[in-house]
């Protein structure tokens, strides 16, 4: 296989794995959360599924990415989740970062930026930090356009019928870039031993 057909192969199953997110987001937006949805996958298969909702489980750390990660630790067992990749459609907040390295995954793929609270490339460059004794893989931008407009819908939707509140200001989702406008640059700290310093993607 050439290094053309490994990327392309590489893209279709970034892809694959991003539908499976954006289903996640679309389950979230029918219960009334914001759409953010993520799979987290080891050997090809999904391990675990989860969409944001601290509003159903009146929890502010109940975002998608912390959800799947707790699910994948039950039921593997462990909180070492080293092979792991996640899917998540929407750049994760410092939060999830945070969990994120904790938990070792081997690599985080999102769909759209977010310019509000992103952690990985937009208000701050989380991996970038010297002293943290893992960094993961991370790809941006898949599936990007469907990923944002999920969010776009949604808050235009809340917009339109008058039921953006108090708590939606400033959420940091609801002013995504258009499409067309250019995204921050998407490489971050990527791929280095636990232990050692990383370098750019």
């Amino acid at each position: 296989m050439t290094p053309d057909q490994m990327d392309s192969a590489a893209d279709a199953t970034h892809e694959a794995f991003m539908r499976a997110a954006i289903e996640q987001a679309q389950q979230g937006r029918a219960a009334g959360e914001v759409p953010v949805g993520a799979v987290l996958v080891i050997d090809g298969q999904v391990v675990a599924r989860a969409f944001n909702q601290p509003i159903l489980a009146n929890d502010p750390t109940a975002h998608a990415e912390v959800l799947v990660l707790r699910e994948a630790g039950r039921r593997l067992a462990t909180y070492r989740l080293s092979g792991a990749t996640v899917y998540v459609t929407l750049e994760p907040c410092l939060m999830c970062v945070g969990a994120l390295i904790h938990a070792r995954v081997r690599e985080v793929v999102y769909g759209a930026v977010e310019p509000k609270t992103g952690a990985l490339v937009s208000t701050v460059r989380t991996l970038d930090i010297p002293e943290l004794n893992h960094r993961f893989v991370v790809t941006g931008g898949v599936l990007e356009a469907e990923c944002r407009g999920l969010v776009q819908d949604f808050f235009r939707e809340k917009r339109r019928s008058g039921r953006v509140g108090a708590e939606d200001q400033g959420s940091g989702v609801a002013e995504i870039p258009p499409e067309g406008e250019p995204p921050p640059d998407q490489t971050a700290a990527t791929g280095a031993p636990e232990g050692q310093g990383g370098t750019g993607e």
